[in-house]
């Protein structure tokens, strides 16, 4: 009998202790919520006046912190490198990130919060306007979005891939680049910087598919991304989202 008790109890302890391995806490129980971001990507991210990580992106996971109740640590990194950090380093990113079969596999995204097409700057002179033109092309992209993709797969093309958009469009600038493939509104923004030398095409022309931006959470924390969805809910709800978007993107 007391040999039966003694396995009894060793079996529930082995049971407990494979319970407690195997649990993983949500990081929506943290007070703290660590974000990682790639500040070259503006309206979404960028350095602001006062070497602080801004941007749209930014100031939409502060605010659903704040439903939340968390307080939000922005980790300025490079693009290339978020998704491999969650988890680790950071406990999500935002950075105007694409919803992807590849990037699914490791990490679990919130419901969208932003459609997007990606743009193709070029010179003002440039005669590339499909597709087909853009094959042995000289192709500029920030590496790991979906420019880059993009990119890859054009026949022919010679992709130089950098870790900041702005680097990509100097090159163009000096004729070290044929186009950049980039989001909408970057491309907008150095656009509008350099108008008298470059243009931007909608990717729309060329075959690019609308793409969905996500907030990246480590997978499998149902917790957290119920949590971040019902924060982005109420902050449509309430207005703030659309104050946002008018704020730092100028879409009414």
């Amino acid at each position: 009998m007391k040999k039966l008790l003694a396995v009894c109890m060793c079996v529930m302890l082995t049971a407990g202790m494979l319970t407690g391995c195997g649990s993983k806490s949500s990081v929506a129980g943290k007070d703290t919520l660590i974000v990682g971001t790639n500040a070259e990507f503006p309206p979404f991210e960028y350095v602001n006046d006062s070497g602080d990580p801004d941007g749209f992106d930014i100031a939409l996971i502060k605010a659903v912190g704040e439903k939340m109740g968390k307080s939000v640590e922005i980790q300025n990194m490079e693009f290339d490198s978020l998704v491999s950090s969650i988890g680790s380093k950071i406990d999500m990113a935002i950075a105007g990130m694409t919803v992807t079969e590849e990037r699914e596999k490791t990490v679990d995204f919130s419901d969208s919060y932003y459609t997007a097409v990606q743009y193709v700057i070029l010179p003002v002179a440039s005669e590339i306007n499909s597709y087909d033109s853009l094959q042995n092309c000289r192709i500029g992209v920030q590496m790991g979005t979906t420019g880059d993709f993009i990119a890859s797969e054009v026949a022919g093309s010679t992709v130089s891939r950098y870790n900041k958009g702005v680097d990509a469009v100097n090159d163009l600038l000096n004729d070290r680049l044929d186009c950049v493939i980039i989001d909408k509104n970057p491309a907008e923004t150095f656009v509008s910087i350099h108008s008298e030398e470059l243009k931007a095409l909608d990717g729309a022309q060329f075959g690019f598919e609308e793409e969905a931006y996500a907030i990246a959470m480590p997978n499998g924390d149902t917790q957290l991304v119920s949590a971040v969805n019902s924060a982005l809910e109420e902050l449509r709800k309430d207005g703030t989202y659309d104050e946002l978007v008018k704020k730092y993107i100028g879409e009414e």
